[in-house]
């Protein structure tokens, strides 16, 4: 499947460093670069990349191997959003890689049985894998090279192992119960993700090779292979068996859908994201607010984060009133109605910004849409300067907690995020995409060559509720403090959220690494703040890559490329 593939950090080409005081590593290149939140996914696209492949096939290499090793975040039978950059035309273009609700339920199904919202996890959760599908159409415009060379370093990961890691085995652990609740004690999760019936030594070696059979008849048969055919039957027949209503055609039926993304300016930066039903237009909708109110002096961003706890404040002042849109206006825009243009219009962002009090915290409504999330996001960039912002996800953790023994196939809850309020605009339906907390980001500016604006940073997070937050941060941080991207990354945060489902979002994690007398002053003006641990997984993996000075498609152009210390990642590039 394309020979064996090396687990490098930079593939022996690039140039690692590091600065004093901090822990990432920021990896240099002029030909291409790949960031994840692990370093094998990382390797998997860099070799990629060397092959000739292209930012697209990389991308889809980078999120196979993620499948393998990192099933605690995104999985082949998960959902993604992407931004694509197609350089020979100096156009960008949002691929929604997300799937459908079974065509044969709705919340009336579900009343009639006596629930009054959506499960977290269990069969009832699982939504149609949008993912898979996503790889084919994003490869059929953009790809170079073949399957078995793309999916190769994915398949021998699953079919020889990778070496146990902290996070996956903690991720399997924390399972068992709500597994247990759902789907009872001999549910394939335990046979294929916990075979020895203990937890995983730390480098211990997991093989996958269900999994890995799966990916080499993708690579054999094609992407759509997995939505018909053999496998989409034998899909159909184990989802039926654990009581999940997606049926093969349901599978079949199912499409990707090609779009623009949305945009704002920021400053002087064109901000762009996916349009709903991602949540990119809540990050969009907080940097609007944010816009309304003079940043801090340049100097007032750096390692230590921002600060000025005003900004802070603002920040997290900003996100209610944004959230406080996404559940009152995101869903499927094939059935409803979702008023981007009225969310983003400058006058009513302004409006917003005007009722924010700058010496209380606000108290928000209660959320109509539950928190958490269990995600991946992975950047691209290839020697001919194109561009892959691309961000998957299971939902929380290993999602459903449906496995799928026969296939290695493990299935998103992402169905959880339904509402069964016949007046909620997400509320289930036959057919119907659901809110994602999901957004993948790129940043252009002028270039000042008189080709208009192109790439200038290629960005993006994992957090669930936190995404979009941890997103406005990044962009505020490398605008209006002029940040390099490894400083950006690895500066402490902030983000707020409900304590539990359906409550308001209150409780602000307010990472300890910013300076003395920010948390004081923020509980000064009335914010609860919650323990919150340095560099804690859950205030999000983020990861960026910069093109400078126009990067590859530029003759002095270069790349550089950070991962999150947060995450396991490692940036690649040659």
């Amino acid at each position: 499947m394309g020979g064996a593939f090396k687990a490098a950090s930079d593939g022996g080409s690039g140039e690692l460093e590091t600065a004093p005081g901090t822990l990432v590593p920021l990896a240099r290149g002029t030909h291409g670069a790949v960031v994840a939140p692990h370093h094998l996914a990382t390797a998997a696209g860099l070799h990629v990349l060397r092959l000739g492949g292209s930012a697209v096939d990389a991308a889809i290499a980078t999120n196979a191997a993620l499948a393998v090793v990192m099933p605690n975040g995104c999985g082949i039978g998960g959902d993604a959003f992407w931004l694509i950059w197609d350089e020979a035309s100096g156009t960008q273009h949002a691929l929604n890689g997300s799937g459908r609700s079974a065509r044969g339920l709705g919340a009336d199904d579900l009343r009639a049985r006596g629930l009054a919202t959506m499960p977290k996890r269990g069969p009832l959760t699982i939504t149609v894998p949008g993912a898979v599908r996503s790889w084919g159409d994003a490869h059929r415009r953009h790809g170079r090279l073949s399957r078995g060379q793309i999916l190769g370093p994915a398949i021998e990961l699953a079919a020889t192992g990778f070496p146990a890691w902290p996070g996956f085995i903690a991720a399997v652990e924390s399972a068992i119960p709500f597994v247990r609740d759902a789907l009872g004690p001999d549910a394939g999760f335990f046979s294929v993700l916990r075979p020895h019936g203990r937890a995983w030594r730390p480098g211990e070696r997991v093989r996958l090779p269900a999994l890995a059979a799966t990916l080499g008849l993708l690579a054999r048969d094609g992407f759509d292979a997995f939505y018909d055919g053999d496998l989409a039957e034998q899909q159909a027949s184990g989802l039926a068996a654990v009581g999940s209503a997606v049926s093969a055609d349901d599978l079949a039926v199912h499409r990707s859908t090609w779009g623009r993304p949305i945009a704002i300016d920021y400053h002087g930066v064109r901000v762009t994201t996916h349009p709903p039903n991602s949540s990119g237009v809540v990050a969009l909708e907080m940097l609007g607010i944010l816009s309304g109110f003079e940043p801090p002096r340049p100097s007032g961003f750096g390692p230590n984060g921002v600060t000025d706890p005003d900004w802070v404040h603002l920040g997290l002042e900003s996100a209610k009133l944004a959230m406080a849109d996404r559940d009152r206006y995101i869903t499927d825009p094939a059935l409803r109605d979702v008023p981007v243009k009225m969310l983003l219009d400058p006058v009513r962002l302004a409006d917003l910004a005007g009722t924010i009090d700058r010496r209380r915290a606000a108290d928000p409504p209660p959320a109509s849409n539950p928190p958490g999330g269990g995600t991946v996001y992975l950047a691209t960039v290839d020697a001919d300067g194109n561009a892959v912002s691309l961000i998957e996800s299971n939902y929380l953790g290993i999602g459903s907690g449906v496995v799928d023994p026969a296939t290695g196939i493990h299935y998103q809850d992402r169905g959880a995020y339904f509402s069964l309020d016949p007046a909620h605009p997400n509320v289930l339906e036959p057919g119907k995409r659901t809110l994602h907390t999901l957004l993948p980001g790129m940043l252009l500016r002028d270039a000042g060559d008189g080709r208009g604006q192109r790439p200038w940073i290629i960005v993006g997070s994992m957090g669930g509720d936190a995404q979009p937050q941890i997103h406005a941060q990044f962009v505020s941080a490398v605008v209006d403090g002029g940040v390099d991207v490894r400083t950006a990354v690895a500066a402490p945060r902030w983000y707020v959220e409900p304590a539990d489902h359906f409550r308001p979002p209150t409780d602000v994690h307010l990472e300890p690494r910013h300076l003395p007398g920010i948390a004081e002053a923020l509980a000064a003006r009335g914010h609860r703040l919650v323990p919150t641990a340095p560099f804690d997984s859950n205030l999000g993996h983020e990861h960026a890559i910069e093109l400078i000075d126009g990067g590859p498609a530029a003759p002095e152009g270069s790349l550089a490329a950070a991962t999150d210390p947060r995450s396991e990642g490692l940036p690649a590039v040659w």
